[in-house]
């Protein structure tokens, strides 16, 4: 059990590093904006480009692996990672920026992908909820302390020193994952390992209702989230100085958000549902209108951040019990689809 308790640890913060560095374009917007002389919408572009890109790239590298060892995987992937970062941190001009971003997108999907496979093979099944919600969790960690803690580096000490951090931070998860997760995991050794073959879960009515579900759930809240910034200082007239308390405030209530998550996992599932999204699409429509209102526009958005991630655990679980019991070759696969469909809603 401890040991179980390690490869989560281990597991969760491969979760955050990807969080925090795919979520610190969101903190440092207007500084990137000002360091290249490029507008700010234009920086915004990075968000949209790293979505589209996270979420075409993933089934491609997840189909790829096949019956390879997975821990070995994972080292590439991070390691890969890694290097985008370190270029990020050392980009010269907006190019070699994007360019470096680009590079982390590409495997980032993979890489909680795989993260994912792990977390299913190691939980006992009355844990895997759990270990799910906070797999999840370690993304909103990543916006509770990265984006606040990214944004105050950036303000510090510039905004390479984040991506520095960043990149620290990944050579410790790496050095970890290579003590710590078994190395003999794979997906099972099969002719079925085919690429045919392992897309052929797309056919299954549940698998494409459930990747809709996930894409349309993301689709309206991620536009708020990605100029929240701008929300804060421009429309809500928020002074710099409580900026990042309010990232903060909005990143505990996407942390809770997956913790509920969890619990929902165990309980009623995906029943409960609907009624949840009728109550964000209240809030999605009343936004414009409290915006003119401080008090009550941050009470809004904050409500928001704790209804966005609400779908991740039980749908992931819904996958990936569908994925065990009729397409075992596709595991890693099924572990990445709320990621891929989650950020092609981003792009609505």
């Amino acid at each position: 059990m401890q040991k179980f308790k390690v490869q989560s640890i281990i597991l969760i913060s491969i979760a955050f590093i990807l969080g925090f560095s795919e979520f610190i374009i969101v903190g440092i917007l207007e500084d990137l904006s000002a360091a290249f002389s490029v507008e700010m919408s234009t920086v915004g572009y990075l968000v949209t480009m790293f979505a589209l890109i996270y979420a075409f790239s993933t089934p491609v590298i997840t189909t790829l692996i096949g019956p390879r060892r997975l821990q070995n995987v994972l080292l590439l992937l991070m390691g890969i990672f890694t290097i985008g970062n370190l270029a990020t941190a050392l980009a010269p001009n907006y190019v070699i920026l994007a360019s470096s971003r680009i590079v982390v997108a590409i495997v980032s999907g993979a890489a909680i992908s795989v993260a994912m496979a792990f977390g299913t093979h190691l939980a006992p099944r009355e844990k895997r909820a759990w270990l799910i919600a906070w797999l999840y969790s370690g993304f909103s960690v990543a916006s509770v302390f990265g984006v606040p803690l990214g944004t105050w580096l950036s303000a510090q000490f510039g905004w390479r020193s984040a991506f520095y951090f960043i990149t620290f931070l990944s050579l410790m998860i790496l050095f970890l994952i290579k003590v710590s997760l078994p190395a003999d995991f794979r997906q099972p050794s099969s002719d079925s390992n085919r690429l045919k073959a392992q897309l052929a879960i797309f056919k299954h009515r549940q698998i494409q209702l459930s990747v809709l579900i996930t894409m349309f759930s993301l689709a309206g809240v991620y536009v708020v989230y990605t100029y929240l910034r701008p929300i804060f200082s421009t429309e809500l007239r928020i002074n710099t100085s409580w900026i990042t308390i309010a990232f903060i405030v909005y990143g505990f209530m996407s942390l809770l958000s997956n913790q509920f998550s969890g619990k929902i996992a165990e309980q009623r599932g995906l029943i409960t549902m609907p009624k949840i999204y009728v109550f964000q699409a209240g809030l999605l429509l009343l936004l414009p209108l409290l915006l003119n209102i401080r008090v009550l526009g941050l009470i809004d958005i904050t409500l928001l951040g704790l209804t966005m991630y609400l779908i991740n655990s039980p749908i992931q679980l819904f996958v990936l019990g569908i994925a065990e019991k009729e397409f075992p070759q596709s595991l890693v696969l099924a572990s990445s689809l709320n990621s891929i469909f989650a950020n092609f809603g981003c792009q609505f």
